[in-house]
């Protein structure tokens, strides 16, 4: 599996665009809410505080967490395509009910309930991804996946307009997110393909979860990828779930604006990481086998300041330009995670292993979220808060750059493209 001929390049590009929807809604419907933050509050009055609200958000992450590598592993062992148009049909499922509930326990068990659904889709969509972008083309396909995901984030920060429209609500957004999901998901099973395998793929034995596990936990390599995956997960979730609600108070401006700005202008600039990004470590791949992580830690680089930015920022502009510069960062960090991945783990564990670092970077980031609401409802400024995430950020780029990939998993490479260092 670590070369390809010509005739898979029309579909591991047509993988790319099927998966494209489904990577947009699956942060869409979760974007929603952090955006009507204080619409949901008011309708549902049963949540009380800062603290429940935090609490709600982590839930999510902390059963999203928990399934994510039984998510990766049934899609390592089985098929990467059911479980994507399962966990999609499932997850629009819940997501048109939460449009339903009345009481904060019902937006409790939605919001587990998504967990659980949309756990199975991110491991086994970026592992077929993968499969089919095997040498020189991985980091941008992982890129364009993951743009998916930040249009999913700019759109979900219109929800706030959305719910203040009197005609509309926010009820009614999640009712059609629903809908469009359960519908997109019932031709894609029939159009999407798992990637073939080669003689000698297709002769290696399926591992028990024990041992996937235990050879994924016994690898370095991995566990410093899981980590640096992790610490940068604290900043990345708050900015995602508390930033329009920050804004808002801290400016004083409408919910529809403040969500808006802010998820538009980082996320945009995520996008533009993730095509440079992508389109850098693919090159210096060409040369260097330690590329991606090179460019992931210049990413990681733009993070720091713009950490620091975002909480000391005197005015919404300012705050809107450090939040770009997060974005830009961002975006060179997620497209090379599984890329990164791919250099240390096997190709039968790849699904595994990004389950495994979902579990911990996203129990990490609930963890922040409830935090996070705890520190501003006893009033820690935050600046401190922001610095905090700049400081794991700091000891991110020193993990990133311990890494070394394993010669063997290094994509073949066509004849006349150089041999790379390292």
């Amino acid at each position: 599996m670590l070369s390809s001929p010509p005739s898979l390049g029309r579909l591991a590009w047509l993988t790319v665009a099927l998966l494209w929807p489904v990577a947009l809604l699956n942060y869409l419907d979760r974007q929603m809410l952090a955006s009507m933050k204080f619409s949901v509050m008011a309708d549902i009055p049963t949540i009380l505080n800062e603290a429940n609200w935090g609490f709600m958000l982590g839930q999510f992450k902390w059963v999203y967490a928990i399934l994510s590598p039984i998510g990766g592993y049934v899609a390592d062992r089985f098929s990467r395509r059911f479980t994507i148009c399962g966990s999609l049909f499932v997850w629009s499922a819940v997501t048109w009910w939460t449009g339903r509930v009345t009481t904060y326990d019902e937006l409790l068990l939605a919001r587990s309930l998504m967990g659980i659904s949309e756990a199975f889709y991110i491991p086994a969509a970026l592992a077929l991804i993968a499969d089919y972008h095997t040498g020189g083309t991985r980091s941008r396909a992982v890129g364009l996946h993951q743009m998916a995901i930040y249009c999913g984030v700019i759109t979900g920060g219109f929800g706030g307009y959305v719910a203040d429209d009197q005609n509309l609500g926010w009820r009614i957004a999640f009712t059609a997110c629903g809908v469009f999901g359960m519908a997109y998901a019932i031709p894609l099973v029939f159009i999407l393909r798992d990637a073939p395998k080669s003689e000698e793929a297709a002769r290696i034995p399926k591992v028990s979860p024990v041992r996937a596990a235990t050879e994924l936990l016994t690898n370095v390599a991995f566990i410093l990828l899981v980590l640096y995956f992790t610490l940068p997960a604290l900043a990345g979730w708050v900015v995602r779930d508390w930033m329009p609600a920050i804004l808002k108070q801290q400016f004083n401006i409408g919910q529809g604006k403040a969500g808006v700005a802010a998820t538009l202008y980082w996320q945009a600039a995520a996008i533009m990481g993730a095509i440079g990004g992508g389109w850098l470590a693919d090159r210096w791949m060409q040369h260097h086998n330690r590329g991606r992580i090179f460019v992931s830690a210049i990413g990681m680089c733009l993070i720091i300041p713009a950490m620091f930015g975002v909480g000391n920022a005197g005015t919404l502009t300012v705050a809107i330009a450090f939040l770009i510069l997060f974005g830009l960062g961002w975006g060179f960090f997620d497209c090379n995670n599984m890329p990164i991945l791919c250099l240390i783990v096997r190709p039968e564990l790849r699904a595994t292993g990004y389950g495994i670092m979902n579990l911990v970077s996203i129990s990490c980031g609930g963890l922040a979220d409830w935090g996070f609401g705890e520190m501003r409802d006893r009033g820690v400024p935050l600046n401190i808060i922001f610095s905090v995430f700049a400081t794991a950020a700091i000891v991110s780029v020193v993990l990133v750059l311990l890494i070394r990939p394993k010669l063997e998993l290094i994509p073949v490479r066509k004849p006349e493209e150089p041999a790379p260092t390292g």
